[in-house]
């Protein structure tokens, strides 16, 4: 019975009209051809994770949902379909549609709002791609990364005095051996503090919430399978108390899903068996400095930076988390990324000497020269941590080009010892 008042209540919140405009189809939704037993398919992928995952539909339904786009009714779209499908039915269509999350609808902004508020509101950060890009289970987990560190070949410590290291975020199948030969580097380090530099891929979402605040800390324990990594809380209570005039905030919601921290703290996890907090921050575009490098960004990195740098204590390491070009189709080249790869490698080239030479002015006016045309996500998360630590050099350890062939797409990543 309660369940069937739940259902109840939620059919009553969906979308319910013949005559207004049916919600269109989230934009954010990936929808992704695939075949099962012979059976073509569509699935829909929610980077959000607010729809259910798993969620596909028969490959026929492709006419009818190109006409849910937030301008026709279901009366108009039924039209289209006179001999198939009545009023009622494409109603309950939609009506499913809504109740998978998939329009953007009153329902789905409720059920958004709830999700986020609720993340807000836990004291822990549960792992975003447990079971998916790496084991859930702890002991499976710790096989797993003993298999991906034995890729490095060189085993070597590096000299001493190692400060931070800059390394990708990519999927961990697609990057294991570069991350297995950064991450060796820092196999006989014992810090008490680490502080994650990353890339913000989500907080796009939230314009409201993060357009003056370019830093999104997180004052949340971060759960990884088969333990718990603390926040340094006295450490980012510091951080915060600049305020907007920083452009650091603790508003987190965009931490529930990013990726960018979970797969660095996996590795230090793994490699170190002492305790230690994390310093996390997300660090969102940086484009305005590309006009105006003077302007209020500007100034709300520099005392940022300033911040940043009076963590420098002799047990604190720095980890910058970013990958480098994003090329080809998928990213909206009309070109394939096999016909760039000249071109996006020596840029590449460019952009690594400046930033194994700490040299964040340089890194800044090569990246703007044309506007960041090849989607570095490094650029802001590096340029963070050398304008609080200018003129520190670096090591560059390896650089590796990932062709997506069949989505004529590329994406390079490299990894940098300071």
């Amino acid at each position: 019975m309660l369940e069937n008042e739940g259902t109840k209540i939620v059919r009553n919140q969906l979308f319910n009209s013949t005559t207004s405009a049916v919600p269109p189809l989230r934009r954010d939704i990936q929808v992704i051809p695939v075949t099962d037993n012979g059976r073509d398919l569509l699935l829909f992928v929610d980077p959000r994770k607010i729809a259910p995952q798993g969620f596909a539909l028969d490959a026929s339904v492709q006419p009818l949902l190109s006409l849910v786009d937030g301008r026709r009714s279901v009366s108009t779209i039924a039209g289209h379909f006179t001999k198939d499908i009545s009023a009622d039915q494409l109603l309950d269509f939609v009506q499913m549609l809504d109740q998978q999350r998939l329009l953007e609808s009153r329902f789905f902004t409720t059920s958004v709002n709830r999700v986020e508020e609720e993340f807000e509101n836990s004291d822990t950060r549960p792992p975003a791609l447990a079971g998916s890009s790496y084991p859930a289970d702890a002991g499976e987990l710790h096989d797993f990364m003993e298999r991906t560190m034995s890729l490095a070949d060189d085993v070597t410590d590096p000299p001493s005095g190692v400060k931070a290291l800059y390394a990708p975020h990519i999927d961990l199948r697609v990057g294991s051996k570069q991350y297995a030969e950064a991450f060796s580097k820092l196999r006989h380090l014992a810090p008490r503090r680490v502080v994650i530099l990353a890339t913000s891929h989500y907080s796009g979402y939230y314009p409201q919430t993060y357009d003056d605040y370019p830093f999104i800390g997180s004052a949340k324990d971060f759960e990884l399978p088969g333990s718990t990594i603390p926040a340094d809380r006295t450490a980012l209570d510091f951080l915060a108390d600049a305020g907007v005039s920083a452009g650091f905030t603790l508003s987190d919601r965009a931490h529930r899903i990013e990726h960018s921290i979970e797969t660095h703290l996996l590795f230090a996890n793994h490699i170190w068996s002492h305790p230690f907090s994390v310093v996390p921050i997300l660090v969102g575009g940086l484009d305005e400095l590309f006009y105006k490098p003077d302007g209020d960004l500007g100034t709300k990195v520099e005392l940022f930076s300033e911040r940043l740098r009076q963590l420098d204590t002799g047990d604190t390491l720095f980890l910058i988390s970013g990958d480098l070009s994003h090329v080809g189709k998928k990213f909206g080249d009309t070109e394939p990324a096999a016909a760039m790869r000249k071109n996006v490698e020596s840029f590449d080239a460019s952009f690594i000497k400046t930033a194994l030479a700490g040299n964040q002015k340089s890194m800044l006016q090569t990246i703007a020269k044309e506007y960041d045309a090849y989607r570095v996500c490094g650029f802001p998360p590096l340029y963070s941590f050398l304008s609080a630590f200018p003129g520190r050099t670096g090591q560059k350890l390896n650089y590796h080009w990932w062709d997506e062939s069949e989505r004529e797409s590329a994406v390079s990543f490299g990894s940098i010892l300071y």
